[in-house]
């Protein structure tokens, strides 16, 4: 997919408001990157650690008054917010690294990662889903790992951060499912940016496989939501559009 393509996001319309929430991290700068320069949007919104106000799952009530934050600019300026993207996420840090067996497994690292990949993002769903244009196509999308995929997991290991992007897939699906009820055309999708060279992920890129700039991980993804109806909501998808197994 070309960076050029993803710029085009026609099937939004015009003039309403983008949201990127990790936007101080690798791959949400490069999303906000992508939407100002897109021009499409009367305003793109970013929230993250280092933002104002700012975003952080470690802080939960950060969550709703960020959601309070968007809604007083949509009603302010008119507009709908009809593009909401999660890109926050955690692997590892200075103190925890992925397990690579049983023996290590670590109930606080568990924790961290249950609390950033998936209870934050299901406060992103219960905050800002609701505030989602109830008519035309609108879209929250989170960014989970193929890793999360049950069904793919042939290798093992990375025990808290599979089954916490297993259990987002899992959220985003009943999100999904509860938002047709209300907005028709609205769309509620889990997207795995592929290996990008970024902090989180970066470190871990073995030899032969296709590492992206979070320039080129972003416009895949921008891509991919642009192209997919409401038909497609609750779905697990991959940055070159592939829908991945549960």
């Amino acid at each position: 997919m070309s960076e050029q393509n993803t710029l085009s996001l026609e099937t939004f319309p015009e003039n309403q408001i983008a949201i990127v929430t990790g936007a101080t991290g690798g791959i949400g700068r490069a999303f906000v990157t992508h939407l100002k320069a897109s021009g499409h949007f009367a305003r793109v919104l970013e929230y993250g650690r280092k933002t104002e106000p700012g975003l952080d799952f470690e802080n939960v009530e950060t969550v709703a008054r960020c959601a309070e934050d968007a809604r007083r600019q949509s009603a302010d300026l008119g507009c709908d917010i009809v593009l909401i993207i999660d890109a926050t996420g955690y692997l590892h840090d200075e103190v925890f690294q992925p397990e690579k067996s049983l023996r290590q497994i670590n109930a606080d690292y568990m924790a961290k990662q249950f609390q950033i990949n998936a209870i934050g993002p299901a406060l992103l769903m219960k905050h800002f889903c609701p505030l989602l244009a109830r008519n035309g196509k609108s879209v929250f999308a989170t960014l989970s790992a193929k890793v999360g995929s049950i069904g793919d997991n042939r290798m093992g290991g990375w025990y808290g951060y599979r089954a916490a992007k297993a259990a987002l897939n899992q959220l985003v699906k009943c999100s999904a499912i509860e938002l047709a009820r209300s907005k028709r055309d609205a769309v509620c999708i889990a997207l795995h940016p592929g290996t990008v060279d970024t902090g989180l992920s970066g470190p871990f890129a073995k030899s032969g496989l296709n590492v992206q700039s979070p320039e080129q991980a972003s416009a895949n993804m921008l891509a991919v939501i642009n192209n997919l109806a409401a038909d497609k909501s609750g779905g697990f998808f991959a940055y070159d559009g592939q829908e991945l197994p549960w």
